[in-house]
């Protein structure tokens, strides 16, 4: 688990092929060990125990897949940045949490209190959410929504932190 102090979160140290594990493990979690240790060329055994230890230590979460939401029918994705009322912010986010089509959902600085990452079958479904659901919490005073016209996806690396 990360610890804290002061206030702040304190940076766990890792090596070379603690990098190299994490690197390889968030391109694909479903990567068996030996063609893992073959990739990162280290011994089958040195990989199990490392990996053990990132999970004991908390620097890997979870092992997960990543869903082709366009097959399944959610071709459009938004940004919707919320201005709230302070103090009804934890049952906002509550609200917002209970949404199937909700993705992703940030406190932030800014111009924003929220920001939300929607997703939706067309743009009229994203209209019905945003107006319809979302417009509808109470403490929601404003939105704003984005459409995502086209996302990129950045490869994770990771480096030795001594």
């Amino acid at each position: 688990m990360p610890k804290y102090g002061g206030g702040r979160c304190i940076q766990l140290k890792i090596d070379e092929i603690d990098a190299k594990l994490l690197t390889a493990l968030t391109e694909d979690s479903s990567i068996s060990v030996p063609k893992l240790s073959k990739k990162i060329m280290v011994n089958p055994s040195v990989c199990y125990s490392r990996i053990k230890r990132l999970v004991r230590r908390g620097l890997i979460k979870k092992f997960t897949i990543v869903a082709n939401e366009e097959l399944l029918g959610y071709g459009v994705t938004a940004l919707v940045g919320l201005n709230t009322e302070g103090k009804k912010r934890e049952d906002i986010l509550k609200s917002i949490a209970s949404l199937p089509e909700a993705r992703e959902i940030g406190e932030v600085t800014g111009r924003f209190d929220i920001m939300v990452t929607v997703k939706a079958r067309s743009l009229d479904d994203l209209h019905n959410i945003v107006t319809g659901k979302i417009g509808n919490i109470d403490g929601v005073n404003r939105s704003e929504t984005f459409i995502e016209l086209k996302t990129q996806q950045k490869e994770h690396r990771f480096e030795e932190l001594a």
